[in-house]
């Protein structure tokens, strides 16, 4: 599987329950901060609810 950097860009407050637990499941807790993660389905369904709170960069 390919590799993809994920990094938060908007804040997650003001924001429902259930993006900010997606934002956390993906690994981020602080503005601007990035993760690589695998590009599985199950993740590229968590980055596609978030999309407007996250940049996403191929590795």
């Amino acid at each position: 599987m390919a590799k993809i950097k994920v990094t938060q860009i908007k804040s997650v407050i003001d924001r429902s329950e259930r993006q900010k637990r997606t934002v956390q499941a993906l690994g981020l807790s602080k503005l601007n901060q990035s993760v690589e993660v695998e590009a599985t389905p199950q993740i590229i369904g968590m980055i596609r609810k978030v999309n407007h709170l996250v940049a996403i960069e191929s590795i």
